[in-house]
């Protein structure tokens, strides 16, 4: 069963997904509250994480789209540092969790389905992990930057979802650095244009290297 992989962020006009000066105590740094914000006022967020109210709209059902079809999730240490505590004891993943560190720990149980394991051997062992439970639904490389990048770079992402706020941050944490020199080439799949953001799901083309011929320059292979 072929397990799709995925990434899904929210980020600013000009590529940020976090302000200057973000930290785990203040994860979306200065300026960057439209960028939270967006994602904290959608009803299906808030119904996940035990709230009422928020906006039913267009970008509410493509929140929920994520958490109807994502079946496990990896993230980055920071991440889970900065947002243990906000997501409390029922988290709104409802799907086990699996966390890139160096510091190893027992795996934590919370409510609604969701738990946290903390994986201390790389990228490829947290993915696998994950692919293993996600009863054939997506994965989704929740984040933070650094994360995605380590999993782009890598070529493990088949989507890559993002949410993109009309706001120009311009400093902070940026989505797309540290991918290195070889092409990066995606594929549109949906654009959704709404007031609050403009969703585009793409789909990551794969390459390959290959070994050039005599006198051929190093060429890339799609597959």
């Amino acid at each position: 069963m072929t397990v799709t992989v995925t990434a899904d962020m929210v980020m600013s006009l000009d590529g940020y997904i976090a302000g200057t000066g973000h930290s785990v105590a203040n994860p979306a740094g200065h300026g960057a509250d439209r960028i939270g914000g967006w994602i904290h006022a959608q009803s299906s967020w808030r119904e996940r994480s035990g709230m009422t109210g928020g906006e039913a709209d267009q970008d509410s059902d493509i929140m929920r789209e994520w958490f109807e079809t994502t079946g496990a999730v990896v993230m980055g240490r920071h991440m889970y540092d900065s947002g243990a505590d906000f997501w409390g004891e029922d988290p709104p993943f409802r799907a086990p969790v699996f966390v890139l560190t160096n510091r190893p720990g027992s795996t934590l149980v919370k409510e609604g389905g969701t738990s946290f394991t903390f994986v201390t051997d790389g990228i490829h062992s947290a993915l696998d992990r994950a692919k293993a439970v996600s009863g054939g639904r997506s994965v989704d490389i929740a984040g933070g930057a650094d994360t995605v990048q380590r999993y782009l770079r890598a070529r493990l992402v088949d989507e890559l979802q993002l949410h993109v706020i009309p706001t120009l941050l311009g400093a902070g944490l940026r989505l797309f650095d540290n991918l290195g020199t070889d092409t990066h080439d995606l594929e549109p799949v949906r654009v959704v244009d709404t007031p609050g953001a403009t969703h585009v799901k793409y789909r990551v083309l794969k390459w390959r290297r290959r070994k050039p011929a005599p006198g051929h320059d190093l060429a890339a292979v799609m597959y």
